[in-house]
């Protein structure tokens, strides 16, 4: 009777690893079949054996809920009226089922996830819900519509009763935002340098390039939509008490010093005798190359330029991140701006631009301070218009290096076309178009009469 047993028993899980072998076997089959007609984009044609696979092997790869999704997406868009709830629901089935068999590195699934129900008109709440649990994970990994409807949320919910919560989520989103411009920066930069150097792109990296030219014009939108959305909750008149009121419970931490003095400076709260109260405790509290250009730009407003200088220098030389170096140099580029120093705002706008060939803002800030120059480095109607040539070449080049200020850079392009000089001056000077013509003053710019 045992031996007969022990037969059964053998019989039973050879019969199971047969059928496990088979079930694998299709599995596989099934997979490559549907990859290949995603490959192809043939949505339709890889739907019945991806939703085996689905079905039947939900942890054989993440590519059944990678590619899925798009394969999902394509079934609810050719649905009728009819067919949409089970359409919808199983999209939201393949993002379930990811996050359950799959639950590492899901900031970017929860944000798709959030996009997919936002478009789709569900519930608000658990739009929140998905947005908010990638935020956690990972801000960086948010999708462009996903931040600016997670931080659109997080205001709506707090602008009555936590003010301080907001401007927090806001520099967690904005640092996140500026990671992915410095990324798409240097992958452009380096583009740039290839092409200026007489090389030619491949088709891949032409596409490339164009992609995170896309990305980082889309990006920049969003940044702009934070500011806007923050801008009524940060005036000086805010600002100040609120700073004020939390400083005690807070000059030793870093993080908020850091957050409160970047907020003032933005709106330009910088004359309060509390700004420079809060800059000194950052700059002990958490020393850093941001805490001294902040510090050097007090020693500017109190006309101590050779002191100023010393701790811009040493910012600058402890920072080895080209990006955070030029956006640092950019900081001091604006500072001495407002101070009426235009050689050195130049100077230093110029060594930012060095360290990211695509910083758009400023190449603008020269182009700004050569077209407010424009009465004071000319005597002739013709020779003040030729100023605005030298502002309008600097801001061409903004719009062609920097996708993410692109829509910026035009209004900047557009607004000195309307200033250069027109072919009737032209005529009346008595100058060839074409021709070079040198811009005095500090200027000291050579550029083509138009």
């Amino acid at each position: 009777m045992k031996k007969v047993l022990l037969l059964m028993t053998c019989l039973f899980f050879s019969m199971n690893m047969v059928n496990a072998q088979d079930t694998n076997q299709e599995a596989a089959i099934k997979y490559n079949l549907f990859k290949g007609d995603y490959k192809s984009k043939n949505y339709a044609g890889a739907y019945e054996n991806w939703l085996w696979c689905l079905n039947n092997s939900p942890k054989l790869s993440v590519n059944i809920y990678k590619l899925g999704v798009t394969i999902a997406k394509d079934k609810l868009a050719k649905a009728t009226p009819e067919e949409r709830p089970a359409a919808i629901a199983l999209v939201r089935r393949v993002f379930d089922q990811r996050i359950e068999l799959y639950p590492k590195d899901l900031a970017k699934v929860y944000s798709d996830y959030a996009d997919f129900l936002s478009e789709e008109k569900q519930s608000d709440e658990d739009v929140f819900q998905m947005l908010d649990k990638a935020y956690k994970i990972d801000p960086s990994k948010m999708g462009v519509k996903a931040i600016y409807r997670y931080f659109s949320y997080v205001t709506e919910k707090n602008k009555d009763s936590n003010v301080q919560f907001i401007f927090d989520t806001y520099d967690v989103l904005v640092e996140a935002v500026h990671d992915k411009l410095d990324n798409y920066a240097k992958k452009l930069d380096g583009y740039s340098a290839k092409e200026e150097a007489g090389n030619v792109l491949t088709s891949s990296e032409k596409r490339y390039k164009k992609a995170y030219e896309n990305n980082s014009k889309a990006i920049g939108q969003v940044e702009g939509g934070l500011d806007k959305i923050i801008v009524d909750l940060s005036t000086c008149d805010r600002l100040i008490p609120m700073f004020t009121a939390d400083f005690e419970a807070n000059k030793t931490n870093g993080a908020w010093l850091k957050s409160s003095v970047s907020r003032m400076y933005k709106k330009e709260c910088t004359e309060d005798p509390l700004y420079d109260k809060l800059v000194e405790a950052y700059v002990k509290a958490q020393p850093s190359p941001e805490a001294s250009v902040f510090y050097a730009g007090i020693l500017v407003k109190n006309n101590q330029f050779d002191k100023a200088k010393e701790y811009f220098e040493k910012a600058v030389q402890q920072e080895e991140d080209t990006n955070k170096k030029a956006a640092y140099l950019y900081k001091i580029a604006q500072i001495m701006q407002k101070k009426g120093r235009k050689v050195e705002a130049r100077s230093y706008a110029r060594k930012a631009i060095a360290n990211k060939r695509s910083m758009g803002k400023a190449y603008l800030l020269i182009a700004s301070l050569y077209a407010k120059s424009a009465n004071t480095c000319g005597k002739s109607e013709f020779e003040k218009k030729m100023v605005y040539v030298a502002a309008l070449k600097m801001a061409e080049i903004a719009e062609r290096v920097d996708p993410a200020n692109a829509s910026t850079a035009k209004k900047y392009v557009k607004s000195y076309k309307s200033s250069i000089p027109a072919k009737k001056l032209i005529f009346t000077e008595g100058v060839t178009s074409g021709a070079p013509f040198k811009i005095g003053c500090w200027i000291g710019e050579t550029v083509k009469i138009p």
